[in-house]
């Protein structure tokens, strides 16, 4: 405590004394010492020399200010240089994720689409014209699903009075409700457009979605309609109409080792129903990869079951198939490669590797948690954050706030439904409205972030037919006594698809992202440009914001000095009667006879009687310094002051 106290009175005493300067003292003071060039020139040339010299001095202050600036500006873009570098290690084999492309068995499926099928049927032989028709018109369709989208044609000929047609009214062919052309026939080989009509539940509100073919139409229109069927089934029996593991995955051979499809994770994909995954990493450590090397990759041999497709809902025949990390979800329909039936395919991967910076040269996240969308992949499979991820968990919080349900296709949140045509009737509208939002799309991918860490695989992918014609009955011999214990065949090059998966080399590039301007980078280039323009350094910036110090400190003073002196008017001017002369005052401190002062008048006081007067002291004593003893810390403060 001493020493603080110490301390704070020899700063009270400089506050009292000051350093002594004026503001042109200081001035002068600072351009004749300052190591700066310029300054000096100012006050000790001549008057002409003197304007001259202050002109350059502002010149180039102001030019060395706005270099400073335009550096500051770019060092506070956070601008990134990217660098690529090559590294050579054993890696973990990626996750590989296979589908079929058929999501369900049809025979499993078939009396949950019977209804939609003869509707589907039905739409085919009106498409393709009567001549084609094979369809009895007598049969009866169920409408209800119709009507919730149905489809229609639309005339064209006259592209400013555009006619939409009906498919199944019994006039059709010219006297639809809304139709101008009465008598005419439409088709799509008369030129007539498939369009699909999406209207609100009580019908105010209708748009449609045009396609420039039948066959987008009416693909379209199925895949809705077959989500609202689906939407309603549980998931257990979804899983139980999709294709098994055992009948998916004829064989498979890592490396050396043997596998079976019990090394695979299954998995439900709404656009591809059930998907195995190796190597996903979720309950066991990844799988090492021992070389480089088709021998040393992952060898399936898979049977898509082509005879018991969707015949509409599905016309891709083949596997579906991606690399991905572990841990992370298969946006396989994005992100996915085709394998051709009848095939055999080999994928060569190499690694790239993305690291991104983060905070604040880019908007990239760590894990997701600082990204304002609940990752609905993460908490119903436990996976990684990916942006994809965090898109579709967007537009499926953003179906639910507009539509009051979810779309079939991504996560539920916890007490939603998915949507259908009978809890909720406007949902096909309300979902193609929100489909083709321009801003809902970029809502979703402002809010969402990049990973700073990825992991991308790239593939070289090659073709041959297998088996060939030479060894095609031996090899389905064998593997179909392997899975029906059969000796006839069982299998098809229809449905036999050979996958050969692998690293190429142990190279893995890493692309990788840096700081382009450090602050290493901005002091040499602000210390270049004053030291160029002006010949200073830093000690130049130390000294002139000493001097700015310094007019800070003589502000003070005076602010302090004017207070001083603002304070003793008011006290002048509490007295309001005149001040005592001088004869008054030797009257008041004369005492001959050393009697008390009587502190009463009498009523002949005269004429201030009514006013106080000011007490009138006694003779003081001598005021000597020497005499009064002060604290030594006191003493020394002012030594101190006086030698400032």
């Amino acid at each position: 405590m001493v020493p603080i106290k110490k301390y704070l009175l020899k700063c009270l005493h400089r506050l009292q004394k000051g350093p002594g300067y004026t503001y042109k003292e200081l001035l002068v003071w600072y351009c004749d010492n300052t190591n700066t060039h310029g300054p000096k020139r100012i006050i000790c040339e001549g008057p002409k020399k003197k304007a001259m010299w202050f002109v350059l001095t502002l010149l180039f202050t102001s030019l060395v200010c706005w270099q400073w600036g335009v550096f500051i500006k770019t060092y506070l873009s956070w601008e990134v240089s990217v660098s690529l570098s090559v590294g050579f290690k054993a890696m973990d084999f990626p996750a590989v994720t296979i589908c079929n492309t058929s999501p369900f068995q049809y025979s499993k499926v078939k009396h949950l689409l019977k209804d939609l099928d003869e509707l589907m049927e039905a739409v085919l032989e009106r498409i393709l014209g009567p001549e084609l028709s094979h369809f009895n018109a007598t049969r009866a369709l169920n409408l209800t699903i119709w009507n919730h989208m149905p489809l229609v044609f639309i005339n064209e000929q006259n592209p400013h009075h555009p006619v939409v047609l009906e498919l199944f009214e019994d006039n059709y062919n010219g006297s639809a409700s809304n139709s101008s052309t009465p008598g005419k026939t439409c088709s799509a080989h008369h030129g007539c457009k498939v369009a699909m009509r999406l209207c609100s539940h009580n019908g105010t509100t209708c748009t449609f979605r045009n396609f420039s073919s039948a066959t987008q139409a009416v693909t379209e229109w199925y895949t809705l309609q077959a989500t609202n069927i689906f939407a309603q089934v549980p998931n257990q029996e979804l899983v139980a109409m999709g294709y098994p593991a055992e009948r998916l995955i004829l064989a498979c051979l890592f490396g050396a080792e043997p596998c079976n499809y019990r090394n695979f994770t299954p998995i439900f994909h709404p656009d591809y129903g059930n998907c195995y995954i190796f190597n996903w990493g979720m309950t066991e450590k990844a799988l090492p990869s021992a070389n480089p090397g088709a021998e040393f990759g992952l060898k399936l041999i898979l049977d898509m079951g082509q005879e018991d497709y969707m015949p509409f809902l599905t016309s891709t025949a083949g596997a579906r198939l991606m690399l991905h990390e572990q841990r992370s979800y298969p946006f396989i329909k994005e992100e996915g490669i085709y394998a051709m039936s009848g095939m055999e395919t080999s994928i060569g991967v190499l690694v790239d590797k993305l690291e991104r910076k983060g905070e604040p040269y880019s908007q990239c996240t760590m894990n997701g948690s600082d990204v304002p969308i609940q990752n609905l992949y993460s908490s119903d499979y436990n996976t990684t954050y990916s942006i994809q991820a965090c898109i579709r968990s967007c537009f499926q919080d953003h179906m639910i706030r507009n539509c009051s349900c979810g779309h079939y296709l991504y996560p539920l949140p916890r007490g939603q439904k998915y949507c259908n045509n009978q809890e909720f009737p406007d949902w096909a509208l309300c979902y193609s409205a929100l489909r083709m939002s321009l801003a809902q799309r970029e809502t979703c991918i402002d809010m969402c972030k990049e990973s700073c860490n990825d992991t991308q695989y790239k593939m070289t992918i090659s073709m041959a037919v297998w088996p060939s014609e030479a060894s095609e009955d031996w090899i389905f011999h064998v593997l179909s006594q392997e899975r029906d214990q059969s000796t006839n065949i069982t299998l098809s090059r229809k449905g036999i698809v050979k996958l050969n998966i692998y690293f190429q080399e142990f190279n893995y590039r890493t692309i990788g992202e840096s700081a382009a301007n450090n602050i290493v980078w901005l002091l040499s280039n602000l210390g270049g440009q004053f030291g160029f323009w002006m010949g200073g350094s830093v000690l130049c910036l130390i000294e002139f914001g000493e001097i700015v110090i310094d007019f800070v400190w003589i502000t003070i003073i005076r602010l302090v000095a004017l207070a001083k002196s603002l304070r003793r008017k008011r006290a002048q001017a509490r007295y309001d009667g005149p001040p005592p002369t001088v004869a008054e005052l030797v009257e008041a401190h004369t005492n001959f006879g050393f009697q008390p002062d009587v502190a009463t008048r009498g009523p002949s006081a005269g004429p201030h009687s009514h006013e106080p007067t000011p007490p009138i002291p006694g003779t003081p004593p001598p005021n000597y310094d020497s005499l009064r003893l002060q604290p030594l810390d006191v003493i020394e403060s002012d030594s101190e002051g006086d030698a400032v």
